[in-house]
């Protein structure tokens, strides 16, 4: 009975202070507005991208570039060492496949044996001919000598048996004579002819030897020492072993110089206007959060490109990494902030607590008690705040959120003649460059 009567009178206390609660609060709205103050202060327009880091020097190591003068314009990629690898100068890196270049060989010397033989053959006939043609003077030296007596016993014959004989013998003497000159021209016609064979011939050894030479080139080491790096494809995929190498890109792997990096980033082409040489970037590192990198913009392109599977266009920008730490490595992902604009002591609000309307931007803010429906100027935004140039002044409080009570709403608009322009700060120039330079130089040392 006695812990039926503690629970009744519970029970009776919480509906006692639920009726007390709602008579005493029914009218009253509880306010959870939240103000902020309007201050001045340093204010940034970034441009926030992502990239990659690679090194801004190189050693290229490549498939032999001989290769095309021999007719192979295609060769895959037969055993390559793990990308990343620490390599010495003088250690394996790359062997090519030598199939194409082995075949090659093997049809090589079934044409050299070829030529050969012909040149055999070719000499073999050359001398059968020469041998009958100087039978053939031979014979005819004997047939002129015969004329010679036939033409001495003639001179006490009739004139026309010596007419007849003399015709016979200056006959015999043209053919003597034509048959010599014939033997002559197919002497210079036998060495024109082995001339060519043999040149024929020297092209094709000098290939053989092309070939041969070539295939103690297909094992490829490092020229230098260096971490190894894979290059890419023009379709961007990474040649690994098994890919096959168009000879007209015949860049294999490289290895980049370590100490000098920068950063590759692509800007869409709204906020590409705002990109500058010069200007400075803060780069973060995927791989190590806590490291903080000073770079500036080296280059901007000046024409887009399309992204793959995308419509957007973008432009490449190129950043020179000033900080230098040995845990940067090619291929690294990196955020980048580009510092596009920066003012001064500039009035700044949060951007939850803008509106538009038809009319434009405006603001809620607390005067006097009052709840006013301020238009302002809005001269610029970034990731968080906007600034203000018209509207408003230093210690203004603005509601964060819409009002809860917007009860005797008064509306102003401002003085159109009475905006202030920001003062922006000097873009970035050699000078400072170079100070941000040595700055990185400094904190890479410390770190």
């Amino acid at each position: 009975m006695t812990i039926k009567r503690i629970l009744i009178s519970i029970g009776i206390l919480l509906i006692a202070s639920a009726t007390a609660y709602a008579f005493f609060f029914r009218d009253k709205k509880i306010n959870r507005d939240i103000l902020v103050e309007v201050n001045k202060n340093d204010f940034e327009v970034n441009i926030l991208t992502t990239g990659e880091l690679r090194s801004k020097s190189m050693t290229r190591i490549s498939a032999p570039t001989k290769l095309q003068q021999l007719g192979i314009y295609q060769i895959k990629i037969a055993d390559m060492v793990p990308e990343g690898t620490l390599v010495k100068e003088g250690a394996f890196v790359v062997s090519l496949d030598n199939s194409d270049v082995l075949n090659k060989i093997k049809d090589q010397q079934l044409n050299i044996d070829k030529k050969n033989a012909e040149i055999k053959q070719a000499s073999l006939d050359t001398m059968m001919e020469l041998r009958t043609l100087r039978d053939e003077i031979v014979n005819l030296g004997f047939d002129l000598e015969q004329k010679v007596l036939e033409k001495e016993q003639s001179r006490y014959e009739a004139p026309a048996e010596i007419k007849r004989v003399q015709l016979e013998y200056e006959k015999a003497e043209r053919t003597l004579r034509q048959k010599k000159d014939n033997y002559k021209t197919k002497q210079i016609q036998t060495q024109t002819k082995m001339q060519i064979l043999g040149s024929d011939l020297k092209q094709l050894t000098n290939y053989m030897e092309g070939l041969t030479s070539i295939l103690s080139q297909l094992t490829i080491s490092a020229p230098k020492s260096g971490m190894l790096v894979y290059d890419k494809n023009w379709n961007g995929q990474k040649k690994s072993v098994g890919t096959q190498i168009e000879l007209w890109n015949p860049t294999l792997a490289t290895l980049p110089d370590l100490t000098q990096m920068e950063a590759l980033t692509y800007v869409n082409e709204v906020d590409i206007q705002k990109v500058k040489v010069g200007q400075a970037v803060d780069i973060g590192l995927d791989a190590a959060t806590d490291k903080k990198l000073k770079g500036i913009v080296k280059s901007v392109a000046n024409i887009g490109e399309e992204k793959p599977n995308s419509d957007a266009k973008v432009f490449e920008v190129l950043i020179d990494v000033l900080t230098e730490d040995p845990i940067l490595k090619p291929a690294m992902t990196v955020s980048c902030k580009i510092a596009t604009e920066k003012y001064k002591d500039a009035l700044q609000v949060p951007l939850e607590a803008i509106y538009n309307d038809a009319n434009g931007s405006f603001i809620f803010k607390r005067t006097d008690g009052s709840l006013v429906k301020q238009y302002v100027k809005v001269y610029t935004v970034n990731e968080s705040n906007a600034l203000i140039s018209n509207g408003l002044k230093q210690g203004d409080r603005v509601y964060h959120s819409l009002p809860s009570d917007t009860t005797g709403l008064k509306m102003f608009k401002p003085d159109s003649t009475a905006e202030i322009k920001p003062k922006q700060l000097i873009s970035i120039d050699t000078t400072e460059a170079k100070r941000l330079k040595e700055q990185a130089g400094k904190e890479s040392k410390t770190q």
